[in-house]
């Protein structure tokens, strides 16, 4: 498994080894790094799971990945108040002492990464990194480099008729199998693409799957995999209720990568008014209520859930593509307006009236005395 399987329970005494997973987005990158992780971490002493993103903060990614490694050292530590340099010594220190396995997921900057990787590249405890990017300049490296290839045309048509079916096995008729034909030609073998328009389809007769193809709007042009893919989000949260599409575009407020708490989530989009008591929900709570967005916002595939330590789902993750298309559609409707300290061509427009504010790694506040 990307060369790591054969030599997890190695001697202690071994260089770390570092493997990158390369493709562009939608292809199930993070998704094969979490199920190598959960296979694998029992093998070494300490673990981590640390996303990072397109613009990340170093110092963050550092602290995160000491506070994963050891919860009970540094989880109410002074790591806020170390440098860059220092964090980076912290975790050198750590690595030379134990055998760890680290994903570092979805990294997009090569300096960052160069950053990162060469506070880990001491150890000499037999650890382990994997990281993902779709940045051949980031895979480049690595030790070793895996680039993750589009499904098959038969692994395709499984992972679809198994999402429409929920595993039931159902056979399709002629023209609804048809129609699957033509859409799973567009989707190029990427899972994000088929995983979605097939929660699409399961939740329409299949008399109109035809219609959904059309719809969608491919053109009679090539087969650009990522163009197919954004525009079957994009037709996916258009198709969305009229009470979830508000739900969708408020999760703009949060970083990317970001694990958002469930719980929290809920509560913040009744305060905010988008849970709204219908007809059908009369004796249901508000919280109960918002709890069926929630769900009804995983079963479309539009959030990716996060399961806790007992099994439950306790949070949620925005695939980063999906992420794009909900920036882009809250930004064009003023839904959320986003100013991030690290991207210093973001300004608040002048004569725009924010009707939410959402402030990201702004480093400093200064306060002019009048």
């Amino acid at each position: 498994m990307l060369s790591l399987g054969g030599d997890v329970d190695m001697p202690r005494k071994k260089a770390m080894k570092v493997v990158s997973v390369v493709g562009f987005g939608g292809l199930g990158k993070t998704t094969l790094a979490k199920a190598i992780y959960d296979q694998l971490k029992l093998h070494f002493e300490r673990s981590a799971f640390v996303p990072v993103g397109r613009n990340p903060d170093v110092k963050k990614v550092l602290r995160d990945i000491l506070i994963d490694l050891d919860r009970g050292k540094y989880a109410n530590s002074d790591l806020m108040m170390l440098d860059e340099k220092q964090l980076m010594e912290e975790l050198k220190e750590f690595i030379k002492e134990k055998r760890c396995f680290i994903i570092i997921d979805d990294i997009w900057d090569k300096e960052s990464w160069k950053l990162i990787k060469g506070a880990m590249q001491h150890g000499h405890c037999g650890s382990r990194v994997v990281v993902t990017t779709r940045t051949y300049e980031v895979a480049a490296q690595a030790d070793e480099e895996y680039k993750i290839q589009p499904l098959s045309r038969d692994n395709s048509k499984k992972l679809l008729y198994a999402r429409i079916a929920n595993g039931e096995g159902k056979y399709f008729d002629s023209p609804s199998a048809e129609a699957c034909d033509k859409i799973l030609k567009k989707c190029g073998g990427v899972p994000l693409a088929i995983i979605t328009i097939a929660s699409l389809l399961a939740s329409k007769p299949w008399e109109d799957w035809s219609e959904v193809y059309n719809s969608i709007g491919f053109g009679q042009g090539g087969n650009d995999d990522v163009d197919n893919t954004r525009k079957i989000l994009s037709f996916s949260y258009y198709d969305l209720p009229s009470h979830l599409k508000p739900c969708l575009l408020y999760l703009s407020i949060f970083s990317e990568d970001q694990e958002i708490d469930k719980n929290s989530l809920i509560w913040m989009l009744v305060a905010e008014g988008f849970v709204v008591h219908e007809e059908q929900a009369a004796g249901i709570g508000l919280f109960e209520l918002g709890e069926r967005y929630f769900n009804e916002l995983i079963n479309r595939s539009m959030i990716q859930p996060v399961e806790g330590g007992l099994g439950y789902v306790d949070g949620c993750r925005v695939h980063d593509m999906v992420f794009d298309l909900v920036r882009s559609l809250s930004s064009q409707e003023n839904f959320v307006t986003v100013l991030d300290g690290n991207d210093e061509r973001q300004k608040l427009p002048g004569r725009l009236v924010a009707r939410r504010l959402a402030l990201q790694r702004i480093k400093e506040h200064r306060v002019i005395n009048c």
